[in-house]
């Protein structure tokens, strides 16, 4: 006879096994790592990637270990774990083993840290993530006409909604609870152990933002562009959103029990609902701009030649 049950036992199944799989993600991850395992950041990097993988769509690769670039010139430092589209934009430019994906790419980036963060190292990090620019000098035909985000013909409304795309920041430590308001403004979800309870903690410092505000930060991000022509540029394509769309994450927060008047919340469960919808905001990437990073190719190689000759080292 077929497993009959009702819907309500269905939802309660489902919640109880992702609090299991918390509990397991967690005991993996306090495990006292063996010799024979190459580092004990690299495991915990692979158990961080396991809980990913059972989170985001499977549209999505997840990378350990590999380097950002963008076609500005700037390069990240090494990204624990990088969540990108292999679909939309097929470019990984590959040194031996070593990985750099462009920034276009980049739906979020995970950096992994242990029980006592190195907190210059950790804003380091995130300053070489925020310093990454997406490029508008890209070309593609679209159902209806060729677009072309560098060239806006007059006499024709072509406000894009995207201009500036930038990934999601997260920030997975050992540190327990306490940790959770230490980079508040630096990173858009923090997922941190406690040790003593044997708990994951989770906090999105934004989660009481609209979309507007969710919309303006992913697909606009254009506060840092250092190049005034180009930002006055691309604020002049920027399509505006005006929604009453209030809290857009705080509403997909999964209570589990409630225990002494405190909720507790299912994070794995609320995590699925929560990064997923921030995916969703970005859901493609932006064209892919092969003219800006063609151009920068053959810059880098001709100046190399020209040193080479002035050098002598030229044949």
């Amino acid at each position: 006879m077929a497993w009959v049950t009702t819907y309500d036992e269905i939802l309660l199944t489902i919640a109880k096994n992702y609090k299991d799989i918390e509990t397991s993600i967690v005991n993996q991850l306090l495990l006292e790592v063996p010799n024979h395992y190459p580092t004990e950041g690299s495991y915990r990097e692979a158990v961080w990637e396991s809980l990913f993988k059972m989170v985001v769509p499977r549209k999505y690769c997840i990378e350990q270990g590999v380097f950002i670039i963008d076609a500005f010139g700037h390069k990240s430092r090494e990204v624990d774990l990088a969540i990108f589209d292999e679909l939309y934009t097929p470019y990984i430019f590959n040194y031996g083993k070593i990985k750099f994906i462009p920034i276009e790419a980049v739906a979020a980036v995970v950096q992994c840290k242990g029980e006592f963060p190195d907190k210059k190292a950790i804003e380091s990090w995130e300053e070489s993530i925020s310093a990454l620019t997406t490029s508008m000098d890209s070309v593609a035909r679209m159902a209806t006409y060729m677009a072309d985000n560098l060239d806006n013909p007059h006499g024709r409304k072509n406000d894009l909604t995207q201009t500036a795309t930038r990934p999601v920041k997260i920030l997975c430590t050992l540190a327990g609870k306490k940790f959770l308001d230490e980079y508040k403004d630096r990173f858009d979800i923090i997922l941190s152990v406690d040790k003593e309870n044997k708990k994951l903690y989770k906090s999105i410092p934004g989660e009481m933002q609209s979309l507007e505000n969710w919309n303006d930060s992913m697909n606009h991000a254009i506060h840092g562009i250092k190049d005034l022509q180009d930002k006055e540029y691309r604020e002049s394509r920027k399509m505006s959103l005006t929604t009453k769309r209030e809290n857009l994450l705080q509403e997909l927060k999964v209570p589990q029990t409630v225990n002494n008047d405190e909720e507790e919340e299912n994070v794995i469960l609320s995590l699925i609902f929560q990064l997923n919808q921030l995916l969703m905001v970005i859901n493609n990437p932006m064209l892919f701009p092969h003219h800006a990073y063609a151009k920068q190719f053959s810059d880098i190689l001709k100046k190399s030649e020209q040193n080479k000759g002035e050098n002598g080292d030229g044949k």
